[in-house]
């Protein structure tokens, strides 16, 4: 489980440092085609507005599978032992199914919905773009349930990585 974990944040890592790498430079090309060409390029604003949503939503699945999301943490912090596995294990649990329903079963309604449609300026079909939609509920899913398993075992993925970094 720990070989596909780290499979997924490799490749989850390097999709959101390319496309943060292409915003960078599109961004550059729209801004040097608007003011020293005096040309705005439309292709450019999609494409850049396409680029951060699909980076901030496999972004968003990354820091699920790494538990670092924002929580409040008033109730979480006073508990220990069981009930506190137990309490992470429910909210991990109830994440899975919000977002197997919202993010997952919406995003192929979305997508199929959508297929016909068309963007202004690349021409590419809407569906395309949604389709990170149902990836990003499929990874926060897969993510949620081995963060479940790690619960009851015991795992803090957090405690890992900090002795990782210490020992390299």
């Amino acid at each position: 489980m720990t070989a596909l974990r780290n499979l997924i944040d490799k490749i989850l890592s390097a999709v959101c440092c390319f496309l943060f790498g292409a915003m960078v430079i599109i961004g550059t090309y729209q801004i040097i085609t608007r003011y020293v060409f005096n040309s705005p390029s439309t292709v450019s604003e999609e494409l850049l507005t396409y680029s951060f949503t699909w980076m901030s939503l496999l972004i968003s699945a990354y820091v699920f599978g790494k538990r670092d999301h924002m929580r409040v943490a008033f109730l979480a912090d006073k508990l220990t032992g069981t009930p506190k596995k137990l309490l992470d294990a429910g909210i991990e649990a109830l994440t899975v199914v919000v977002s197997a329903i919202v993010f997952f079963y919406g995003g192929l309604t979305i997508m199929a919905l959508t297929m016909s449609q068309k963007t202004a300026s690349l021409g590419i079909s809407m569906g395309t773009v949604y389709t990170v939609v149902p990836i990003t509920g499929a990874l926060i899913c897969i993510y949620g349930v081995m963060n479940i398993i790690d619960i009851m075992n015991g795992v803090d993925r957090k405690k890992l990585a900090a002795e990782a970094k210490g020992e390299a």
